[in-house]
């Protein structure tokens, strides 16, 4: 049996956020806007503006900055007595995923509005849960993907730079992962086999990723959305999250498990993660040189870690067999061609180092 799933709606462009009001009407009367201080400075006046032109009432919660339990049941606290029929979350990934966690508590429709592209969780009904010391504690899952998803790019093209670096690092991956998912005949987040359609927008996802990367980073630097942008960030958030959520993960980001484990890696965006996890996967593949050669390029170009150095690791080999045995444990490694072991991983690890050291070698 094979499942697909995927948002009600999706709606993205520059100035998008005018709109809110009138989608939040489609769903009930009364929201709340999950946000950030900084978030919260960015868009809550466009925001209400929008939905008292729509006759929604929205209300402002503060989100404290990590995703934890203890943080949601602080904002579930702030919803008792009037509780909303929507939560609007606006943010990043975190936020986001603090959001879902919310709606699934309190039972309210779910509305993401990310302002950074830097990696696909709008789209998802999976919840990444940390620590407070942003160590990876458990993953959740909501009944049903968000009811919407609003991406306005006029917003997104003002963050920075290296938020939309992490997310072309969270779609590239994509392409690799649902491959072995399918080819191995392993279930995807929804506990069924991976249908085509999830394999061809990983494809797709792969494709756009590596044609648009670089203009669309140019005009973040520029602070425009361009056709570039819009390609892009449609890439890098819906076919990368219908893509992973149907279609399966595996070795990339099974390496979260490991690399959130250890210092200076741990405070890594996601993306960047599980970028450094492709390369790693590449060398469990045993890819020919030329092809890696030529993702370690875009990498390059594209502001991705080449090293575990460029991920703020400042580590040894205790902490590279850390990282391999929690990877090793993850159910997503599972989902490849063969058994993988930690040494596989730590030799694998070794491999990736080593091909960064010769290329800085080169360079000078």
């Amino acid at each position: 049996m094979i499942i697909f799933g995927s948002p009600r709606r999706y709606i993205q462009g520059a100035g998008a956020i005018a709109q809110l009001g009138d989608e939040l009407a489609r769903l009930g009367k009364t929201a709340v806007l999950i946000a950030d201080e900084h978030v919260q400075r960015l868009v809550s006046a466009q925001a209400k503006e929008s939905c008292d032109a729509a006759g929604v009432s929205l209300s402002p919660i503060t989100f404290g900055g990590e995703i934890t339990h203890a943080e949601v049941e602080r904002m579930a606290a702030l919803c008792q007595g009037n509780p909303p029929e929507i939560v609007v979350a606006a943010g990043g990934g975190k936020t986001i995923d603090a959001a879902k966690f919310l709606s699934g508590q309190i039972g309210a429709k779910l509305v993401t509005m990310p302002t950074v592209a830097s990696n696909d969780s709008p789209t998802s009904h999976i919840i990444v849960v940390y620590d407070e010391n942003h160590k990876l504690v458990g993953v959740e899952k909501l009944k049903a993907n968000p009811d919407l998803v609003l991406v306005d790019t006029a917003i997104i093209a003002k963050a920075p730079a290296m938020l939309l670096s992490a997310g072309i690092g969270d779609a590239v991956v994509k392409r690799f992962e649902v491959e072995q998912c399918i080819g191995v005949k392993g279930n995807n987040v929804f506990g069924a086999r991976s249908p085509l359609t999830a394999l061809a927008l990983a494809r797709a996802c792969y494709e756009t990723v590596r044609a648009d990367s670089v203009a669309a980073l140019a005009a973040v630097k520029r602070g425009e959305p361009d056709e570039a942008l819009e390609r892009l960030v449609e890439a890098s958030v819906l076919m990368s999250g219908l893509a992973f959520e149907s279609g399966g993960l595996s070795v990339c980001h099974a390496m979260t498990r490991g690399l959130s484990a250890v210092p200076g890696s741990a405070s890594a965006p996601h993306g960047h993660q599980v970028a450094y996890g492709l390369l790693v996967q590449l060398a469990l593949e045993g890819r020919d040189a030329a092809f890696v050669a030529d993702i370690r390029g875009f990498f390059a170009q594209t502001g991705l870690p080449l090293s575990l150095a460029d991920l703020g690791f400042q580590g040894g080999a205790a902490e590279i067999a850390t990282i391999a045995e929690l990877t090793a444990q993850a159910a997503h490694m599972k989902h490849f061609s063969r058994p993988v072991s930690a040494q596989d991983l730590v030799a694998a690890i070794e491999a990736v180092e080593a091909a960064s050291s010769n290329r800085k070698d080169a360079a000078e």
